[in-house]
């Protein structure tokens, strides 16, 4: 099967040293990827490249046709209902049923009728996946939408989106600075640092993850060390 993404020599630079310096990428069908690294280090302006909102050269680019994003915020239009952003820009009879759907599935159903407003953080980012899910992407790019939202909201987003990934498939880049999202999540975790990959680790451990468990301890270590932080001080 075809790689959805597959990305060759790609730099990016905005008249100083490269932000992206010729890295590659692939990103398999229905895995799930996590960048981390330091601020600064390249992440943001990547995922912009495969959201298609950032051109930038390289030797080959290829990108699916279907891909949405989820930022760190919502970015939910207050003047229309919860219903009417997922909705919006879709030109389909059943545009709503699918929505519907899609909100059923973020556990938001009975806040469909809702103002943007009056959600809690956790939900209007729930919205946010759901405006994303129905457009049915191959690629599922998400800028750390976790990263203002409580501890226990974080984790109950964790699991939803899981659960949203392994029902409808699409290939995923999660952009976080949390090493344990990363191992909770991850197929595979990329470190990036200025402007290249330093490394790449697989998470072979089962669904739930626990933090605890001594292979997740040793990534997390080896995670720390690669991002200068001491282990022992973590």
């Amino acid at each position: 099967m075809t790689a959805p993404v597959d990305i060759r020599g790609l730099t990016r630079s905005f008249g100083g040293p490269a932000i992206l310096d010729n890295i590659d990428l692939t990103i398999a069908a229905g895995e799930f990827v996590v960048l981390l690294g330091r601020s600064g280090s390249g992440k943001s302006t990547l995922l912009r490249v495969l959201a298609g909102l950032d051109d930038a050269p390289a030797r080959q680019l290829r990108l699916p046709d279907r891909r949405s994003v989820v930022f760190q915020e919502p970015r939910l239009m207050p003047w229309k209902t919860v219903i009417d952003n997922i909705t919006l820009g879709i030109r389909r009879r059943d545009s709503r049923l699918i929505a519907a759907q899609a909100l059923a599935d973020v556990g938001l159903s009975h806040r469909q009728n809702a103002w943007p407003l009056t959600l809690s953080g956790g939900e209007a980012q729930r919205a946010a996946l759901a405006r994303a899910l129905v457009r049915e992407p191959e690629l599922l790019l998400l800028d750390e939408p976790f990263a203002a939202l409580d501890a226990l909201t974080r984790l109950r987003m964790h699991g939803l989106v899981f659960d949203l990934w392994r029902k409808h498939r699409p290939s995923v880049l999660l952009v976080t600075h949390d090493i344990g999202e990363a191992i909770a999540l991850a197929d595979r975790i990329l470190v990036l640092d200025e402007g290249r990959f330093t490394r790449e680790i697989r998470v072979l451990l089962d669904h739930p993850r626990r933090r605890s468990a001594p292979e997740a301890s040793r990534i997390e270590a080896e995670l720390l060390s690669e991002l200068g932080v001491d282990p022992s001080h973590a």
